[in-house]
């Protein structure tokens, strides 16, 4: 995730400036349909943009692309795409662990990311253990 978040501190366009999308698509198509992966993309945008302002220039396409990175990426420092990057991951995490728990998206995210250890997948489970 990190990994992907932060691969050379780039500014690319489309996919290839936050890979994980592409990497999240089918594995959520499957649980909750490419509408849903668009809706969760969306709202996950939204509550970045409201923290990073570039954010709000991109936009999520039909099929859960987002788009507008390239223009936005042209003229931003790199520490400041890959800060905007990190913090759209976190959202998209935070969405998927009050939408399908922490459980569910520890399995998915080991299985999208599977170098990440289990420790650092977490999501809050050691509380539904409590």
């Amino acid at each position: 995730m990190v990994i992907e978040t932060g691969r050379a501190g780039s500014a690319k366009a489309g996919a290839e400036a936050f890979p994980v999308t592409d990497k999240l698509r089918p594995h959520l198509a499957t649980l909750v349909g490419r509408g849903g992966v668009r809706a969760l993309l969306m709202r996950a945008l939204v509550l970045a943009a409201a923290e990073v302002a570039w954010l709000h220039a991109a936009q999520v396409g039909p099929d859960g692309d987002l788009e507008g990175l390239e223009a936005i990426g042209a003229g931003l420092d790199p520490a400041e795409f890959l800060e905007g990057r990190i913090v759209l991951l976190a959202q998209v995490l935070g969405l998927l662990v009050a939408f399908i728990g922490p459980s569910l998206t520890s399995t998915l995210v080991g299985e999208i990311w599977p170098q990440v250890p289990f420790k650092a997948r977490d999501f809050g489970m050691e509380h539904d253990r409590e």
